[in-house]
C-alpha cells in the first residue's frame, strides 16, 4: 500500500520549537513542575487600546470576507508604519497581509520558487525556513555565521554560496534563535555582494525590530541600500512588538509583480486574514506606541540577568545578542561529561532532554536551528521564573562530571 503522506512533506519535519513547547505542557498536565523556555512568546497582554479596537469592529459588524490579503484600512496602516519607521515608500498594491509572518513567507516561496531553485538560509536559522522551501519545492543552501563573528552572514560566505539557481537570500534580523542583528554596514556590506548577482531575491524578515537593546541603530536592508527594493520582499508583523502572536497578523511589502503573485496563492489556500485581527493590528500600527520602549527596556533587563546567569553557569558560554527575546548558548564546554543518571552529554539534543528530565527546564536544541552544540532559551517571560530557571540549569551543569 503506498503512503499516504506526499513527498513533498516527507521532505519537512514538524516544528522543533512548537515539540518543545508541547511537550513541556504534556509534563505540566502530568504533575511535574517545568519551566517551558521554548515558545517565542510575549508574555505580556495585548495593549488596552488594541483589544477595544477589536471589540469596537465586532460591535460594528466588521465580520464578513474581507480583501484576500488585507483591508484598505490595514494595507494604508502598513504603508505608514513604513514609510514612519523605515523610510520605506510602498503603496497599498505593494502590501500583503496574511494569517501571520510564516504565511506571508510561505506564500512568497510558493509564488515564485521551481522545483531545485535555491534559497539561502544563514544558520543558526528560524526552524520554519528551510522546510517552508522544502514544501515549496525548493531547495535550502545553508551557510553558517559562526559565533565569532555575532552569529552573522559574512559577505565573502554569502559570495560563496550563490549559484545560477539562487532564487533567494534570508535575511532574519534580530535573529531568532540568536538575538543577532546586522549593523548598517553589515547590511551594506552583504548588499554590495548582492549587486552582482541581480538574479537573488531577498527575503528580510523584521519582526523582532522593535526588540533591539542599547544604543544599537535598527535598519533593514532596502532602507540602507535602495537600489536593492525592486528585489527585496520586507516581512514583519504584529506578533511580537505589541503581544499579538494569537491575534496572527503578518505582512509585507515588494515590489507589486510579486505581491501579485502572492495574493494569487492566498486566493486559493487560506483566503482573508481574521477581519476582526486586521482591525486590531490597524490600532496597532497607527494608535499610540509608547508601551514598546517600557516594555523593551523590561526585555532588556531579562536578557542582561539570563546572560549573566548562564555565564556563571559551568561549561556555557552565552554571547550577549542586540535584540529579539532570545539567547543562544553554547554547550561546547559539557560535551562528554556525564550527567548523575549515567547520561553522557554527547550533543545539544542529549543536554536538552537530560535538562528536561532533571531539572523541568524545556529549552530548544541548537541542532534544530542548524548549529551546534548549542541551545536556545526564550526569556519572553518574568525576572522570577527566568532567575529560578537559570539557577536549575547551573545546578544541573554542575552536577556533570568528567
Amino acid at each position: 500500500m503506498s503512503s499516504l503522506q506526499s513527498t513533498a512533506l516527507a521532505r519537512v519535519q514538524p516544528s522543533a520549537t512548537l515539540a518543545v513547547t508541547a511537550k513541556a505542557r504534556e509534563l505540566k498536565r502530568a504533575g511535574r513542575d517545568v519551566i517551558g523556555l521554548g515558545a517565542g512568546e510575549p508574555d505580556f497582554d495585548t495593549p488596552q487600546n488594541i483589544k477595544d479596537a477589536a471589540i469596537a469592529a465586532i460591535q460594528r459588524g466588521e465580520t464578513k470576507y474581507t480583501d484576500v490579503d488585507g483591508t484598505p484600512e490595514l494595507k494604508a496602516a502598513i504603508v505608514a508604519k513604513f514609510a514612519r519607521e523605515n523610510g520605506l515608500t510602498y503603496t497599498p498594491a505593494q502590501i500583503h497581509v496574511a494569517s501571520g509572518g510564516k504565511p506571508v513567507i510561505y506564500n512568497a516561496f510558493v509564488a515564485t520558487l521551481n522545483a531545485g531553485e535555491e534559497v539561502i538560509v544563514p544558520a543558526p536559522y528560524w526552524v520554519s525556513y528551510p522546510d517552508m522551501v522544502l514544501l515549496a519545492g525548493g531547495e535550502p543552501v545553508f551557510v553558517t555565521g559562526e559565533e565569532s563573528d555575532g552569529f552573522k552572514l559574512r559577505p565573502e560566505v554569502l559570495e560563496a554560496a550563490i549559484t545560477p539557481r539562487t532564487r533567494w537570500l534570508i535575511l532574519n534580523s534580530p535573529s531568532n534563535p540568536t538575538g543577532a542583528a546586522y549593523t548598517r554596514a553589515e547590511l551594506l556590506a552583504l548588499a554590495d555582494v548582492l549587486r552582482r548577482h541581480p538574479h537573488v531575491w531577498v527575503l528580510t524578515d523584521d519582526m523582532y525590530e522593535h526588540l533591539t537593546y542599547g544604543d544599537f541603530e535598527y535598519t533593514t536592508i532596502a532602507q540602507v541600500a535602495p537600489d536593492l527594493y525592486d528585489r527585496t520582499l520586507t516581512v514583519n508583523g504584529v506578533s511580537k512588538a505589541y503581544a499579538m502572536t494569537g491575534w496572527r497578523i503578518g505582512y509585507a511589502g515588494g515590489p507589486k509583480p510579486l505581491i501579485d503573485l502572492m495574493r494569487k496563492v492566498a486566493s486559493q489556500t487560506t483566503s482573508n486574514p481574521s477581519s476582526i485581527s486586521q482591525w486590531a493590528a490597524v490600532e496597532a500600527l497607527n494608535g499610540t506606541q509608547d508601551f514598546i520602549a517600557e516594555r523593551g527596556a523590561a526585555f532588556q533587563k531579562r536578557r542582561d540577568l539570563v546572560v549573566s546567569m548562564l555565564n556563571q553557569a559551568t561549561g556555557i558560554r552565552c554571547p550577549n545578542p542586540e535584540g529579539a527575546f532570545y539567547v543562544y548558548p553554547s554547550i561546547e564546554g559539557l560535551i562528554g561529561k556525564t550527567a548523575p543518571d549515567g547520561t553522557v552529554i554527547s550533543d545539544d539534543e542529549v543536554f536538552t532532554s537530560a535538562l528536561l528530565e532533571a531539572e523541568g527546564v524545556a529549552v530548544v536544541q541548537g541542532a534544530a536551528f542548524g548549529l551546534s552544540p548549542y541551545f536556545r532559551i526564550s526569556y519572553a517571560t518574568s525576572e522570577a521564573v527566568l532567575e529560578e530557571a537559570c539557577s536549575r540549569i547551573q545546578r544541573f551543569c554542575g552536577s556533570l562530571s568528567t
